[in-house]
């Protein structure tokens, strides 16, 4: 079962790491000028700001969620915020890139091996953007009922969730020159168009896992047959 869910962490930790908001320039702008270590901090600091909105998310919810962990119409609503998460998403790109990347340049002047500096720059980078509270709170409503709301589980979850977002931003970190280049408006519109399109598809899926939930737990059964047995 805590395979299960660390397997589907795999996806959402990749988009997280390759969602073009405010923290990826800077972060590959932090590797090519001061070096891996100080955009590893920084990194570390974007990621601490994660930890504290998953904290926020859950303590918010979990009672909510507890009550209504049985009712498949908690995936109905989880579907919808994330559908219209993605759609909004996708339809506000374009009026977004160009200022997005005129704003997220790294002019500071914080040294490289100023550490705390430069972690505090990633936490408040990532702080301060709501929208990473709402991703989450998306999160935890559309997967907390699924695992039972079982904090073992939850807390497994969003871990690897973390986890693989480190690691895939570990590879962005390494290969900053590279990737810097490639980064072209255009290049950048069409992932960000996959990642909203691939979150509306994942929504339209918890949709369908609410108004079809015995379908829904046949094919689970079938996949995961393994599920059934206690820990």
């Amino acid at each position: 079962m805590y395979l299960h869910d660390i397997l589907t962490a795999i996806p959402w930790g990749l988009l997280l790491a390759f969602s073009i908001g405010p923290g990826f320039f800077v972060l590959l702008e932090t590797s090519i000028t001061k070096g891996f270590r100080a955009a590893f901090v920084f990194d570390l600091g974007i990621v601490f700001g994660d930890i504290i909105f998953i904290l926020i998310a859950y303590l918010s919810t979990n009672q909510l969620l507890e009550q209504l962990k049985d009712n498949p119409t908690l995936f109905i609503i989880g579907g919808i915020i994330m559908l219209i998460y993605g759609l909004t998403s996708f339809i506000m790109l374009k009026r977004n890139l160009k200022r997005q990347q005129e704003e997220e340049q790294d002019d500071d002047n914080i040294p490289k091996k100023n550490y705390f500096a430069l972690f505090f720059k990633g936490f408040l980078l990532n702080f301060i953007n709501i929208g990473v509270l709402g991703f989450w709170m998306m999160i935890i409503i559309t997967y907390g009922p699924q695992m039972e709301m079982n904090t073992s589980r939850i807390s497994i979850f969003f871990a690897a969730i973390l986890a693989f977002y480190l690691a895939f931003d570990i590879a962005k970190i390494l290969l900053a020159k590279q990737l810097k280049h490639k980064l072209i408006p255009a290049n950048i519109y069409k992932i960000k168009r996959v990642i909203s399109l691939v979150i509306s598809i994942f929504g339209l899926f918890f949709i369908l896992q609410g108004f079809f939930p015995k379908e829904k737990e046949m094919i689970t059964n079938k996949l995961l047959p393994d599920t059934t047995v206690t820990e």
